[in-house]
């Protein structure tokens, strides 16, 4: 009996030892893969990164006043970027006040407050898969429903609800993981001093989930700002003279502008296209900076 014992202690059983050789090489080979994939994602990323400064770097900085608030021109040394990008502005805060409240308030029920049914598995896994869904698929919807049945036509209010809706699965799902990464005791806690599940909820869950909350939120309005086919489909102007003044005034964006100079044929727009994207590139990584410091600053380590 003793020496059985022996045989099966812990220390006796190595991790692994019962992977036949097919395995082992099988998981060699597979990490193998996977290593060499994220390679050529990094350099394929960083020669397109190197070949957009190479070509628009010198555009941007011969006069860079003049490029970010004069208006496009027929003329590629006088084109600007000023209305595609105060249009990516607005259009970045409109979606931002229609999809945070939406998506948060989406993610607390479903975590908090919905009995646990078929109903809400349901909806539970139609949200995460509508966060892959393809965003040309959501031009199609903001296109049959804002544009044509609620008659919005193309304008800031109905690229701003379409970007909402494409950014909607991706709120939810990062601040449902927020939401759920909140010890059970914190809500015990607050049910043993007298509080009510929304009192809790509201002065104790929310708080602590804030910071992840905001991060998935900066990094899905990260992904919508640089979206040029759901804007495409519902129809905005790719070139506009004018800033709009109103939610049903048409508005263009940086992506329409840099698909619209990089069709032409002339060498200088595509460096005026590139320049552009220069512009785009460095306002993605200001958002994911602020991103990043909003996870590093304020997320409480339980």
């Amino acid at each position: 009996m003793t020496a059985a014992t022996d045989v099966l202690a812990p220390s006796t059983l190595r991790r692994g030892a019962s992977r036949t050789g097919a395995k082992i090489a099988l998981d060699m080979a597979f990490s193998v893969v996977l290593f060499v994939g994220t390679i050529v994602g990094v350099i394929a990323l960083a020669t397109l990164i190197w070949t957009i400064l190479d070509n628009g770097w010198a555009r941007l900085i011969a006069d860079p006043a003049v490029f970010l608030t004069s208006y496009v021109s027929r003329f590629p040394a006088r084109a600007g970027i000023k209305a595609a990008l105060v249009g990516s502005a607005y259009l970045m805060v409109l979606t931002a006040l229609f999809c945070f409240p939406i998506g948060v308030g989406a993610a607390v029920y479903l975590e908090e407050f919905a009995p646990r049914n078929r109903v809400t598995n349901f909806v539970e896994a139609n949200v995460a898969n509508l966060a892959g869904v393809p965003s040309v698929v959501y031009g199609l919807l903001g296109l049959g429903i804002f544009v044509r049945f609620l008659q919005m036509g193309p304008s800031l209010l109905a690229g701003a609800l379409t970007l909402a809706v494409m950014s909607l699965p991706v709120i939810i799902v990062a601040a449902r993981e927020a939401i759920r990464a909140v010890p059970q005791s914190i809500r015990l806690g607050a049910y043993a001093l007298g509080a009510t599940k929304w009192q809790t909820v509201r002065r104790q869950v929310l708080p602590a989930a804030m910071p992840g909350t905001l991060t998935g939120t900066i990094l899905a309005l990260s992904r919508a700002i640089g979206e040029t086919a759901p804007l495409l489909v519902i129809g905005l102007p790719i070139v506009i003279f004018s800033i709009p003044n109103d939610l049903r005034d048409p508005v263009s964006a940086l992506p329409l502008l840099i698909f619209d100079w990089t069709s032409r044929p002339q060498p200088a727009f595509a460096e005026a296209a590139a320049a552009a994207s220069v512009v785009l590139l460095a306002l993605l990584l200001a958002m994911n900076a602020v991103a990043i410091f909003l996870r590093n600053r304020y997320t409480i380590r339980w």
